[in-house]
């Protein structure tokens, strides 16, 4: 099937919670099961909670859009109702308890929207309004899962709250620059919050207001209390705020750090190589975050106070031990699961740099962590990535791997009983999508419950791309999760052409210039942008890193590890191209092969630049001479592996956009690579030229 999107469009599928026409008219209800008929009423009490009869009513739409079944809304108990109350001896969760002609939900304060939740999901995996006789309990394992908008960064219209709340999430995360102002300007956080609670969503505010005061400094208590206290005073109903190094540096007094802002670390214009507070567990940390944590918890108790460690996830255990050790006990410590994970590949050190499902197990920096805070009595957040995207693709709306994701989310739930983990930040600002992955986000987090994996990922695959193509679409996964074995997740990778895809730029590196100009590109982005170019490196050349090989050393390895990543992903996407004739299945081709290409993409860099090294230190003309002949043949084959990026993208709207960067790689953006990479053929030209002298 044809479809074409233009920019945005992909929120309008975003934000639609109900699907129509998902009722298959040959399936019946078994002996096992209640069929929801014409016959049937919903019904909550006359005085029932308001958010009560909102979730009851969001069910009902459900029935109506999705399964073509119009149930009226009852107000007194009898024969054929779906009976939905409030439990006030329950503590958290809901009761579905069903019987031939009687069924009721008995849910706990903060928990209808998710009863209503699960009873759509049990008829959609089943594509009929049936359910199963017997009784059943949910309740969820964790405080709750935060995420990002999957819309725009800190965009949450209502739509966009149904949308979150109908995937399985509890609580937004919103950037908070300054009082009433978030990444994308003037925002009020009050509104934000009433609307959030009509969904049953809390509000967590990702702190960027700076505090820069020594905890020793008489006046540290008043500078704490006016931005953290002043910040639960004028927003009372938040749940918390998370920190972070990188965005609360302060003048530590440890000579171990620079004391002072990163961009300030400098003597003279030489920089110091010490690192600065915020990216190293300063012996004085652990008071500046006391000073935080009590301004807070003296305006509202309850609040979490939540900071992260990966900043300093580098750092040998001894020196974070110390830290964990001093921290202050009523704060929540937030720590990732994958990053600095230890990787090796033919005998060399790749370990993890960022966010990625391309490590199976979690690094030593998470388990220590969570090992010692533990022991400490320290509460944790697990940073997961398991709402479907990381680093790997960066504008993609999830990496199709829903093996790998529930490997992560089944190891999360035994971590979570070992260490008592209370809560999930499932995305970063890539935010999120309604895909597979959120769906076993979903199931893996109850209590005392996991479903048949296997039987749900069939009837996932069965919803969404039909019964004839299920079968290839869950060999596809199998191929592309093994794929991600062989990733590459270095710096210049995941800053680079994995962050952007084909429209990735490819500089020539002799610097052929009158005006002395850096080489370095400003990759194009919307002005509106709220990170933009600024997390895009166009130079690509390896980064280092002291617990990395050196990339001469990594990248024939790393070479030879991408082929076979593509040629696994390769076999996926011919299972999916055959499958089923489908708006899902053409979008799912689409990101099939958006990726197959931006691995293409990433294997031409790195030989693109092992070609412009060896072009440095060429012994003469005619070694030269072959290896511009070189450069052009890889520049003209990315042009191609570029054009042949535009259907995907035009297929699926969402494909080349990230809320922080807006659109990246979309059909302009491809098109704008083209002509970059045409003006560097002009100037390897001009070089062949010099060459000849």
């Amino acid at each position: 099937m044809k479809i074409s999107e233009k920019n945005y469009d992909f929120r309008f599928r975003h934000w639609e919670c109900h699907h129509p026409g998902m009722r298959d008219p040959q399936r019946k209800a078994a002996d096992g099961e209640v069929e929801l008929t014409t016959e049937w009423s919903l019904g909550c009490a006359a005085d029932a909670p308001e958010i009560l009869l909102n979730a009851l009513k969001d069910f009902q739409d459900y029935l109506l859009v999705s399964m073509g079944l119009s149930l009226p809304v009852v107000r007194v108990r009898g024969e054929k109702v779906l009976w939905f109350q409030y439990d006030p001896e329950r503590k958290k969760g809901f009761a579905l308890d069903v019987s031939p002609g009687k069924i009721t939900v008995s849910a706990a304060k903060g928990s209808f929207f998710r009863a209503v939740v699960h009873l759509e999901d049990l008829m959609n995996l089943e594509l009929a309004p049936v359910l199963p006789k017997g009784c059943i309990e949910r309740k969820p394992l964790y405080q709750y899962r935060a995420v990002h908008s999957g819309c725009g960064i800190d965009e949450f219209p209502d739509s966009e709250l149904a949308a979150t709340v109908h995937a399985g999430y509890d609580v937004i995360v919103l950037f908070l620059k300054d009082f009433d102002r978030s990444a994308v300007g003037y925002c009020n956080v009050n509104d934000l919050i009433q609307r959030a609670a009509r969904y049953e969503l809390g509000i967590l505010v990702y702190n960027y207001i700076q505090s820069y005061v020594h905890p020793d400094d008489p006046e540290a208590r008043k500078t704490f209390d006016s931005v953290y206290g002043e910040l639960f005073r004028r927003y009372p109903n938040l749940v918390g705020i998370s920190l972070a190094g990188e965005s609360l540096e302060f003048p530590s007094k440890d000579p171990a750090t620079t004391g002072k802002r990163w961009q300030e670390s400098f003597i003279d214009g030489i920089p110091d190589t010490r690192p600065s507070p915020g990216w190293y567990p300063c012996c004085d940390y652990p008071a500046y975050l006391e000073g935080i944590e009590q301004a807070v918890h003296r305006v509202n108790p309850r609040a979490d106070v939540i900071f992260e460690t990966y900043n300093w996830g580098y750092a040998p255990y001894e020196e974070r031990k110390r830290f964990l050790e001093h921290c202050p006990k009523k704060l929540m410590l937030s720590v990732c699961y994958e990053i600095f994970a230890r990787k090796t590949l033919e005998g060399l050190q790749t370990p993890v740099m960022d966010y990625t499902i391309s490590t199976r197990e979690p690094g030593y920096y998470f388990t220590s962590e969570c090992e010692t805070a533990h022991q400490y009595g320290i509460s944790l957040q697990a940073n997961t990535n398991t709402a479907g995207i990381g680093w790997d693709f960066g504008a993609v709306p999830y990496v199709p791997v829903p093996y790998r994701w529930l490997e992560r989310d089944r190891d999360l739930r035994v971590k979570s009983q070992a260490w008592g983990i209370l809560s999930h930040y499932a995305t970063h600002h890539y935010g999120w999508w309604n895909s597979v992955a959120a769906d076993l986000g979903k199931w893996s987090s109850w209590e005392d419950f996991e479903p048949d994996y296997d039987l749900l990922l069939k009837k996932i695959a069965v919803r969404d791309y039909g019964r004839k193509a299920a079968d290839n679409v869950l060999k596809a996964w199998q191929y592309w999760g093994d794929a991600m074995d062989y990733y590459t997740a270095s710096n210049e990778d995941q800053y680079g052409p994995w962050r952007v895809g084909p429209a990735y730029p490819f500089i020539f590196h002799p610097d052929i210039t009158r005006t002395l100009g850096s080489k370095e590109i400003q990759f194009p982005t919307a002005s509106y942008a709220h990170f933009g170019w600024k997390i895009i490196k166009t130079f690509y050349h390896p980064y280092e890193n002291d617990s990395q090989s050196p990339g001469f050393l990594r990248y024939p390895a790393e070479l030879r590890s991408l082929e076979k990543m593509l040629e696994l992903w390769e076999r996926g996407l011919s299972l999916v191209q055959a499958a089923e004739d489908s708006a899902n299945g053409a979008r799912l081709i689409a990101l099939g092969q958006y990726i197959r290409n931006s691995i293409r993409t990433t294997i031409h860099i790195k030989q693109w630049w092992q070609l412009n090294m060896r072009l440095q230190t060429a012994s003469g003309k005619e070694e030269a001479l072959k290896i511009l002949d070189e450069l052009e043949a890889l520049a003209r084959e990315e042009i191609g592996n570029a054009r042949d990026t535009i259907p995907a993208v035009e297929t699926d709207s969402r494909l080349g956009w990230e809320p922080s960067m807006e659109y990246v790689c979309d059909r302009w953006h491809l098109e704008w690579k083209i002509r970059q990479v045409e003006s560097a053929l002009r100037e390897i030209a001009v070089f062949r030229k010099i060459l000849c002298f």
